[in-house]
């Protein structure tokens, strides 16, 4: 990341108590159970602060990047990032919401697809089991993209009333015999696999980008205009928005899926979920 600097305490989805406040804290109290995702901050006095949308702050704080993040026994936050967990949750459940789970559902619900609508979700990794439960749980009819047949019992499982195998068939066109998506979601780490997904977008489709692709995706301008298409990218969202993704997932059932490693072994924890092996989200676990 850009103007990081070393030592840093990685990690920014974080689940804790309060163990203590510093002066001026209104609202919060020690023993309180608490998250802290990507939105770790903001400045108040920029442009996007001013008007309220405070995850585009050009001065925004992102715990473990500004700050020594979750990888640790204690951290320090500002009160502005903390999003309440509520009892039903535990801490393992709740870590993964406030980042991987809140990108995903804060996408969606504001992606301006309603319900029955086609919304495909691009990708069954940490993001995107993730969004398939969101999207079938909204009401959408729920499409799940990935390579290989071996992830389609899962891609069911988790809510999907298809499955598209990226390997084996054109996902364009398959989209298009179901009559086109309203939003593809795209939660995979490729602009090639994104691109694929253009022209099986239907009128007024949208390609939703959450996933961080090192190569460009490739777009023919023609198949935007001819169909009023779209792409647009999605930040993750507010303390608040992490509060609503926690209670919706409480009421819903949604839940990801973990592999949970203890903080001493944070390095292989760290290798596993880089590997792209972990199945989807890697948590660490304190004594604390």
């Amino acid at each position: 990341m850009p103007g990081i600097r070393y030592p840093r305490v990685p990690g920014h989805e974080v689940a804790g108590v309060i163990d203590a406040l510093g002066p001026n804290v209104p609202d919060w109290k020690a023993g309180q159970r608490v998250g802290v995702g990507w939105h770790g901050g903001h400045c108040g006095h920029c442009k996007s602060c001013r008007r309220g949308d405070f995850i585009t702050c050009v001065n925004l704080l992102i715990p473990g990047i500004s700050y020594d993040g979750g990888y640790a026994d204690y951290m320090i936050a500002p009160f502005q990032a903390l999003a309440s967990i509520p009892d039903e949750l535990s801490a393992i459940d709740a870590g993964p919401l406030v980042c991987a789970g809140l990108t995903t559902f804060n996408s969606l619900r504001n992606s301006g697809a309603v319900a029955g609508d086609l919304v495909a979700i691009l990708g069954i990794g940490g993001l995107g089991h993730l969004g398939v439960q969101f999207a079938a749980k909204m009401g959408f009819r729920t499409v799940a993209i990935a390579r290989g047949k071996d992830k389609e019992p899962l891609a069911r499982k988790l809510g999907a009333q298809v499955y598209i195998d990226s390997e084996t068939e054109n996902v364009a066109q398959a989209l298009t015999k179901l009559g086109g998506a309203r939003v593809v979601l795209a939660t995979v780490t490729s602009g090639k696999a994104m691109a694929a997904t253009i022209d099986g977008l239907g009128i007024n489709g949208q390609l939703l980008i959450v996933g961080a692709a090192g190569d460009p995706i490739e777009l023919n301008s023609l198949a935007l205009i001819s169909q009023r298409r779209s792409t647009q990218g999605w930040a993750s969202g507010t303390s608040l928005d992490s509060e609503d993704t926690m209670n919706f997932s409480v009421l819903s059932g949604v839940r990801s899926m973990n592999e949970i490693f203890p903080l001493e072994r944070a390095s292989e924890a760290y290798d596993r979920m880089m590997s792209g092996k972990a199945k989807f989200r890697v948590v660490l676990t304190t004594g604390n």
